[in-house]
């Protein structure tokens, strides 16, 4: 059965579905492509399982593919040059449409291709990993990398669809679904208690991949993601909220190298951070960091940041974050299980004693 869910942005909304098998139903892809031009964009892990099976799909469409190195330290201008390459080389037309075909790399560089080819082209997310499902791929975030910071360089630009098959998620590593999970602890934590409860209680019949276990986990992560991508699109407000964790688990990633730790790795060390400080700085209940690192550690995910970072290189690198405004750093920090709040009002110092903690 498959699921629907709106990300409600007037005449730039589109549906996110959810469901098995999606990759061959050729009626989900036809109606979101723009003109005869597709251009498949991929990676060599996912090539093989996934590629011949979706341009079966698309049989009826002029398709080309581009098929990238594997992880995120190819998640850079070079990569995305080469997709502008082909796009440009093939000729393809202002009318083409793009589609991402793998993990939140390829979601993210593919976006940011089609934001920028022709000052923007239509393109179709189909997430293949558990962190694409639940985040990466919904929202309209593209963008690469950069050597001193990521996410640094990129444009916020919708997808036409958003087409999760949770078949996909039967091939992928152990340590890439908890880093997924990571993800939807986070929502758990900034907006639905419910959510977190749930997975406390049943974190192992995620990890298991239970078909159930996973649909509710996505459907339940993207509904909480399109209501807030629809009240603040651009990220002027309420949005923020998501990047509980983000900043630190940023710093974790540049400083130890990309690919190094898994982006929903560095999260969940980074939520960890975000629920220590908050209580050091009298916002957050002992109990409720203790809740927090729990579950985090029965996702299979560190609790901890690497200690070889140390204070001041945090300091360095989280001082190049896209939420610093005005000089001033702001964090996404928690109140409550279920109660974030976006702020630079507070004690630098426990800031200091936080990070003087980890290292």
């Amino acid at each position: 059965m498959t699921q629907t869910l709106q990300v409600d942005l007037g005449t730039r909304s589109y549906p996110i579905q959810i469901g098995a098998g999606l990759i061959d139903e050729p009626e989900l892809f036809s109606s979101r492509i723009a003109g005869r031009q597709v251009m498949v964009i991929t990676n060599e892990t996912i090539a093989p399982l996934f590629l011949e099976r979706l341009e079966r799909t698309l049989g009826g469409f002029e398709v080309t593919r581009i098929v990238l190195p594997d992880g995120e330290e190819f998640k850079n201008l070079e990569m995305w040059s080469r997709i502008m390459d082909g796009l440009l080389n093939r000729r393809f037309a202002r009318d083409c449409t793009l589609v991402a075909l793998g993990g939140g790399v390829i979601g993210d560089i593919t976006g940011f291709a089609a934001a920028c080819y022709q000052r923007g082209v239509a393109y179709i997310q189909v997430p293949t990993t558990l962190l694409a499902q639940v985040d990466s791929s919904v929202g309209g975030k593209t963008g690469v990398n950069h050597a001193l910071g990521k996410n640094m360089i990129g444009a916020f630009h919708q997808p036409r669809a958003v087409i999760a098959d949770t078949d996909t998620l039967s091939s992928l590593p152990d340590r890439e679904l908890s880093a997924g999970i990571a993800e939807v602890v986070k929502y758990g934590l900034i907006r639905d208690p419910e959510l977190f409860a749930w997975l406390e209680t049943y974190i192992g019949r995620l990890r298991a991949r239970d078909t159930d276990a996973l649909v509710y986990a996505i459907e339940r992560s993207c509904r909480n993601k399109a209501e807030v991508v629809a009240a603040d699109e651009l990220e002027a407000g309420q949005r923020a909220l998501l990047n509980l964790g983000h900043t630190f688990g940023h710093a974790i990633e540049t400083g130890v190298g990309y690919g190094t730790w898994l982006h929903g790795e560095a999260v969940g060390a980074g939520m960890c951070m975000a629920a220590d400080l908050s209580h050091r700085l009298g916002w957050l209940d002992a109990a409720s960091v203790k809740r927090t690192g729990s579950l985090i550690a029965a996702a299979g995910l560190p609790d901890r940041a690497p200690a070889d970072i140390g204070r001041e290189r945090f300091h360095k690198l989280m001082a190049v974050d896209k939420k610093v405004l005005d000089g001033r750093l702001r964090l996404v920090l928690l109140k409550d299980i279920g109660n974030a709040l976006i702020t630079a009002d507070f004690d630098p110092a426990k800031l200091d004693e936080m990070l003087a903690a980890v290292g």
